[in-house]
């Protein structure tokens, strides 16, 4: 406590002065102290100085605690901002661990921070609120929400008003319409869900362990089907093959023979969003550990006894009896994300549909983040005429590279895949695209051969895949922009106008991909990472530990992590039914 209370005095005896301040607890606690001062720090960016007219703080209201809605509150100056956060769920969960929550290898309780933790604000407070969102009112700029307790006293539904929506809800699973798909499949979305797939794969031994039954009917109970072969269905069929190997065998000798383990993918690879390398490895080695791989098979139906599959080779349906079946396959648009669309006229998307800079398509003030939401990247088809015009200085029709160089860097901000198809075309510049079809150089171009030079650069356009890196940047580039939204409105950051006078308010978001994993049992992994750096094998592994660690939204739950990866190296995992 004594030591608390200086660096207490010794941060107010600072105040004003960050720099001396982080140095202080730099030197005296090292990292873990700088650690300590980053996430407790009150540095306010410049919008923190002025507020609306008035005095009235807009009001933003954040639906979903999850990698988007989390990484935007962290960062939000909230000085500036009236916040209010509605989720049906008190807590954020570490979800690329909840394949290791299924089969005991972390407990649940590690991977979940309170979400009244991490919102907790020294410069104001933010508003949490315990419920589902129920309809997104975009009209009259309200949410009706009703709390997820309903068995105590008192209104159980209310509704709040906003002037900033941002929809950070995520995706629920996608069946496809399979028949039988939500009644007899478990999914592994929530926290909730891995509890309940670890509590069914120890009912399936203990089941399968009791006497009078026969061994086609111990086969059938451990049966493990995983429907999907990506990054989710393979990291939990790796997880329950050690699980069994390692320590359900020991525990359940008679039935050890009798386990079998299957995935079924639609393609014709497992891992088909990875490099090639990491997708025959990770086939060669479910060969060798005894995973069957079922591709080129679509699921038609799923009873609570067998799995209907359609081979796509033969054209002829079969039908495994099966244990347990994991759905995970994708995901879909969650009905009030769905009503949302219809009422801004986004009705025949698949999902909701925001601009460069997450603002959504037909609601200006409302913006979307992570799975729930896809970014509808400008062509830039569209703006040809628009950009050749601006780029014309002296109206002669005619373009020269020295008037395109005064564009570019503007078109290289606005336009991302220009830069995309620069890379993916090994052209060292942008001047490359001048040169005529036969290669040669060329002085200047008319509205024709500016349209030909840049034909090609939208098929260099793609959709973000729905991962939890993907969200968290998200969350934490719009909180930048809430953060500057009054200094850059003076000053704005962004690219040029094309269509229009002035700048564009902020520069658009720009994902930066840190690579992505793929473990794949005994203790092997497989990563991409960027530069087309690909990494497979135990020291893989070791990495996918390290960064897995550091990523941890608290200290509390790195701790305990690591802890639980500690005590099952020692004790194994737990095979209590809890």
């Amino acid at each position: 406590m004594t030591i608390l209370s200086f660096f207490s005095r010794a941060s107010r005896s600072f105040n004003g002065y960050p720099g001396t301040s982080k140095l202080l607890l730099l030197c005296t606690l090292s990292s873990g102290g700088l650690l300590a001062y980053a996430e407790s720090q009150d540095i306010s960016p410049p919008s923190a100085e002025i507020h609306e007219k008035d005095g009235v703080k807009k009001r933003v209201l954040v639906l979903g605690t999850g990698w988007g809605g989390t990484s935007f509150l962290k960062d939000l100056d909230i000085s500036s901002y009236d916040v209010q956060v509605v989720s049906p769920r008190n807590y954020f969960a570490f979800t690329p661990l909840l394949p290791s929550v299924t089969c005991g290898t972390v407990e649940a309780r590690s991977i979940v921070e309170p979400v009244r933790n991490i919102i907790k604000k020294r410069n104001g407070e933010i508003k949490f609120y315990e419920a589902e969102c129920l309809k997104i009112d975009s009209a009259n700029n309200k949410v009706l929400c009703r709390s997820t307790v309903d068995n105590l006293v008192g209104n159980t539904e209310f509704s709040l008003e906003y002037d900033y929506l941002v929809i950070a809800v995520g995706a629920q699973v996608n069946t496809f319409n399979t028949p039988g798909v939500l009644e007899n499949c478990h999914f592994l979305k929530e926290v909730e869900d891995a509890q309940r797939i670890r509590r069914t794969v120890i009912d399936c031994f203990e089941k399968a362990v009791l006497p009078g039954l026969s061994e086609e009917e111990r086969r059938i109970n451990l049966h493990f089907v995983i429907v999907g072969g990506g990054p989710t269905g393979v990291e939990f069929a790796a997880e329950l093959h050690d699980f069994i190997q390692e320590d359900l065998v020991k525990l359940y000798p008679m039935v050890k023979d009798l386990v079998k383990i299957t995935v079924i993918q639609s393609g014709d690879h497992i891992l088909n969003m990875f490099d090639e390398r990491i997708s025959a490895f990770a086939e060669q080695k479910f060969s060798r550990d005894g995973i069957e791989l079922q591709t080129g098979c679509w699921v038609v139906s799923v009873s609570d006894k067998e799995i209907a599959m359609k081979l796509k080779s033969a054209g002829e349906v079969c039908s495994v009896p099966h244990g347990l079946v994991i759905w995970s396959t994708g995901v879909g648009t969650r009905p009030v994300v769905r009503d949302f669309m219809d009422q801004i006229g986004q009705a025949n998307r698949r999902l909701l549909a925001t601009d460069e800079w997450l603002r959504v398509k037909g609601c200006d003030n409302a913006y979307a983040l992570g799975d729930c939401a896809t970014i509808d990247q400008r062509k830039i088809k569209e703006d040809i005429a628009a950009i050749f015009k601006a780029a014309d200085k002296d109206n002669s029709g005619t373009l020269t590279l020295e008037e395109f160089q005064d564009v570019i860097d503007d078109i290289l901000v606005r336009y991302p895949q220009v830069e995309l198809y620069l890379k993916s075309h090994h052209l060292k510049d942008v001047s490359d695209l001048w040169k005529d079809p036969k290669g040669m150089d060329r002085n200047e171009v008319d509205i024709e051969g500016f349209k030909l030079a840049l034909s090609h650069v939208d098929s260099q356009m793609k959709s973000l895949p729905a991962t939890a890196q993907v969200a968290a940047q998200q969350g934490s580039y719009l909180s930048k922009c809430f953060n500057r939204r009054h200094q850059c409105e003076n000053n704005p950051e962004g690219p040029r106008r094309f269509r229009g006078t002035g700048c564009h308010q902020f520069l658009p978001f720009r994902y930066k991909h840190f690579g992505q994993f793929a473990p794949l049992g005994g203790e092997q992994a497989a990563a991409e990472l960027p530069g087309d750096w690909v990494s497979i094998g135990h020291s893989t592994q070791w990495l996918w530990y390290s960064v897995y660690a550091s990523k941890q939204v608290s200290w509390r739950t790195r701790v305990l992590v690591v802890s639980d990866w500690a005590r099952r190296f020692v004790f194994g995992r737990d095979s209590s039914r809890i």
